[in-house]
């Protein structure tokens, strides 16, 4: 503990022939014959020093917490005043000791005071007790009126040179002032120590130390008030390590460690300065002298201080994030003192972390928590393959397929976003980046394993194509700003899942196109099996989401339609005379049941609707002039139809050679204006024909020539 400084006397106190001199402590310890009110000084015998040394331990003990500075004091007093009587042998009486660099140096109290002082206590109380006995007994007032009364004696008698033959003498009495200085602080020391303990101090001992660290009448009170305001700070520092065990957490033991340090620590501080600002504030108020924010920036300080060094030793995302946010929501919240009308400060407090620390902290934060966020999203790939291997079915919930995988990515993302943002906004946006590319880089690894797996089905497929949708719809709408970019990535995992479950359907009816246009076709119903898987796949699309599902089902359609006109017009032979006309009124009826299945489905696709029928007309018409009328309905609702599709239908039919050139050269004119006007896409939007391989066969060529 720093020595306070020496009380030193006013200016009115230099001797005039030494303007120069640093100033003494005015008197000594009496030692008076107990007659005599002068107090005769008998310099061989020393009486007051046992009183002395009973009250220097009596403070000591007092100040237990800081027993190992106590010693210092009489040590650095000793040795200051040595050095002043050095100085004083050997330039005689001008050397002064008590005084160094303009600092107090503290005494002890006197033995054998008899003074009427300024406190409450009368005369008659105070009247044969030591200043050793006024400390003791917390008087402190009254012990510090006799002390600067004998400082001011002291000095009186070395500028008349009373001590001019006897510098030792002199030395002896400035060293006993100085004692009782340093007995004095100590006491304010333990005074302040005790404030706060168990026990507590009463009122009257605060009041009394109030008055002297305040008082108008001291030489320099300043220095006194420091000397308070050091012993405060130290106080708040003591109880504040305190808290908790004496070193951090270690990083094996996470955050739990942590937070109860933490958590002790906030209780204590909380209890603290509930105590100083209801109990303590109070008295020390009612002398003039308010104290709540000293206590409360000795405090501040103190827990900065203790979070420093736990900052410095904090390990892993648990630790990091369990320390800014104590800092940040808890320390630092409007109630953290559990009452409205207790407030941290009045005036800004400095940074509980220092920026630095605090940027190193949320660097570290957010590099543990980058990696934390990749092993969750592991951790959800595992699971989500635990259930593949399982073959388990998706749950249906709300008529949807399920997947736990976007409530999982959700609840990841709200969690870690949510703990950042109550932190810093800062912290938060750096959070929703991290999540946003951890999500981008799962998604293909997700997309890869699943199909790679043996769940590859029409409920695990719808699933996903919900849970993207979902993650899509949901994670944009929240966070449009972070998760931007990952709009893409979802729609092309989605499109993956739509592919392989309409590829799984085309697999399925594949075969069942082949028998169309053949003999077999003519007298039996061969489309039913087919529209009945498409059916049975348009059940499993009731539980994809609706955008995805509607999309789906007109690929669907169009694929069925698309496949039809592929064979019809792929096929080898041609039918001739009744059998053309059956053959057109047999593709009439498909067309139908096709529309009115994928009608009764669902299905948007109404653009389809022509495509069959217009075929099978110029398939069947009986009078050639209005086979041209059909082709432009064809071509005007089917732009993407080409010139090979066109010599393929006509094939279909024997027209002659001239009729055939003529409605082909009508075509290509109506497909040059559909070039000439933005294209097939820009015409309709729509694709049919361009899908469609034409083969090559003598029948085209012969229609050709």
């Amino acid at each position: 503990m720093p020595s306070p400084r020496t009380v030193t006397s006013g200016p009115e106190l230099h001797s005039p022939k030494e303007p120069a001199e640093p100033q003494l402590p005015a008197e000594g310890p009496l030692r008076a014959n107990r007659g005599d009110a002068a107090s005769v000084y008998h310099e061989d015998s020393r009486p007051g020093l046992g009183t002395l040394r009973r009250a220097f331990s009596r403070a000591s003990q007092r100040a237990s917490g800081r027993a190992p500075e106590d010693p210092g004091l009489l040590r650095r007093s000793s040795r200051f005043l040595f050095r002043s009587l050095r100085r004083t042998l050997d330039n005689g009486p001008a050397a002064v000791p008590g005084a160094t660099n303009g600092q107090e140096v503290p005494s002890r109290a006197l033995d054998h005071v008899s003074r009427p002082t300024s406190t409450g206590a009368g005369p008659e109380e105070l009247e044969g007790k030591s200043v050793a006995d006024l400390i003791t007994e917390r008087q402190l007032l009254a012990a510090f009126e006799q002390l600067r009364h004998l400082e001011t004696r002291l000095v009186a008698e070395k500028a008349s040179r009373t001590f001019e033959q006897d510098p030792t003498g002199f030395a002896r009495r400035a060293m006993d002032v100085c004692l009782h200085y340093d007995a004095l602080a100590s006491e304010i020391d333990a005074i302040v120590n005790e404030t706060l303990g168990p026990d507590g101090v009463d009122a009257a001992a605060l009041a009394e130390l109030a008055g002297v660290v305040h008082g108008d009448f001291l030489r320099t009170p300043r220095h006194w008030r420091q000397h308070w305001e050091d012993a405060v700070r130290r106080s708040a520092q003591e109880r504040v390590r305190s808290a908790g065990p004496g070193e951090a957490p270690g990083a094996a033991e996470g955050g739990s460690a942590l937070a109860q340090v933490l958590t002790e620590l906030g209780s204590l501080v909380r209890r603290d300065l509930q105590k100083v600002q209801l109990e303590v504030h109070p008295v020390y108020a009612a002398a003039g002298f308010p104290a709540w924010e000293t206590y409360l920036r000795a405090f501040h300080g103190a827990v900065a201080q203790r979070l420093q060094e736990l900052a410095h030793n904090a390990r892993g995302c648990e630790q990091l994030y369990v320390l800014l946010d104590w800092a940040a929501n808890v320390y630092g919240s409007p109630d953290f003192l559990g009452a409205q009308n207790l407030a941290l400060s009045s005036e800004p407090l400095p940074p509980l972390l220092a920026p630095d620390v605090w940027a190193r902290l949320e660097s570290e934060y957010t590099n543990f928590l980058e990696t934390k966020i990749a092993s969750c999203f592991d951790g959800i790939l595992q699971l989500e393959q635990s259930r593949w291997a399982d073959a388990e079915a998706p749950d249906v919930l709300q008529g949807r397929y399920h997947t736990p995988l976007s409530f999982d990515v959700h609840m990841l993302v709200a969690e870690h976003v949510k703990a950042a943002g109550a932190i810093s906004k800062e912290l938060e946006a750096t959070t929703l980046q991290i999540c946003a590319r951890a999500l981008g880089l799962f998604l293909p690894r997700f997309e890869k394993a699943f199909l790679e797996s043996k769940a590859v089905n029409e409920p695990h497929l719808g699933a996903n194509i919900n849970a993207c949708e979902e993650l899509r719809t949901g994670l944009l709408a929240r966070f449009p700003g972070s998760f931007k970019e990952l709009e893409k990535p979802l729609v092309a995992a989605t499109c993956d899942f739509q592919n392989r479950l309409l590829r799984g359907l085309q697999g399925d009816v594949q075969p069942l196109f082949r028998v169309l246009c053949t003999k077999a076709w003519l007298t039996q119903d061969v489309l039913q099996p087919l529209m009945d898987k498409v059916v049975a796949f348009a059940g499993h699309l009731e539980r994809v989401a609706s955008p995805w599902a509607q999309e789906t089902l007109q690929e669907v359609h169009r694929y069925v339609v698309r496949e039809y006109l592929a064979h019809v017009l792929g096929r080898r032979e041609r039918f001739r005379g009744v059998e053309r006309l059956t053959g057109s009124q047999k593709m009439g009826q498909d067309a139908q049941a096709i529309g009115n299945t994928f009608q009764g489905l669902g299905s948007e696709a109404t653009w389809l609707g022509q495509a069959i029928p217009c075929v099978a007309d110029i398939l069947g018409e009986t009078y050639k002039d209005d086979i041209q009328r059909h082709l432009e309905t064809l071509i005007r609702s089917y732009p993407d139809i080409r010139r090979d599709h066109v010599l393929a239908i006509l094939s279909l039919r024997r027209l002659g050679r001239r009729r055939n050139q003529r409605l082909l050269q009508h075509a290509q004119e109506l497909l040059r204006a559909v070039v000439k006007a933005g294209g097939p896409r820009a015409a309709g939007g729509h694709v049919l024909f361009e899908e469609i391989e034409v083969p090559t066969s003598v029948d085209v060529l012969i229609t050709c020539i």
